[in-house]
């Protein structure tokens, strides 16, 4: 992919990695960080989620915030055969049964989850800071 490519963004034609109104409904428990984990900001998203949205000043914020974090996660991620709003709701939901990563063709990880509860939960805590990237390295080796 060229440079002028990725640095196009995406239009009604073209989808993009992230799904806007997934942002928004992940906002509305956006005290935990949820919504920030999913535009690829673990940082702000743990801080979120240690201060109960930055003592709700910061929810309140990102409820304008979320179109640019929309775009910027669509610049800054690859497409590809997986959906990062599909993998995001398996994780979020199902992480310790670890359907995401089979979900991403991780099958013996995704087992290994399922058998340990998440690998004892850490395992889907690492998931929530690296999935964007997980997903964005998978769609990159696929081209």
């Amino acid at each position: 992919m060229s440079v002028s490519e990725s640095a196009t963004p995406p239009t009604h034609a073209t989808q993009g990695t992230h799904n806007m109104l997934m942002g928004y409904l992940l906002w509305l428990f956006g005290f935990t960080g949820a919504h920030r984990f999913y535009y690829g900001k673990p940082i702000t998203g743990t801080i979120w989620f240690f201060t109960f949205g930055l003592f709700l000043i910061g929810w309140i914020v990102d409820l304008f915030l979320i179109p640019l974090m929309d775009r910027q996660a669509d610049l800054r991620f690859q497409r590809g055969s997986r959906s990062y709003t599909v993998t995001w709701i398996l994780l979020t939901f199902l992480g310790v049964l670890g359907i995401h990563r089979m979900y991403m063709g991780k099958w013996i990880t995704g087992v290994i989850y399922l058998l340990t509860g998440g690998l004892f939960l850490l395992g889907v805590l690492y998931d929530f800071w690296t999935l964007n990237d997980q997903l964005s390295i998978k769609h990159q080796r696929e081209r």
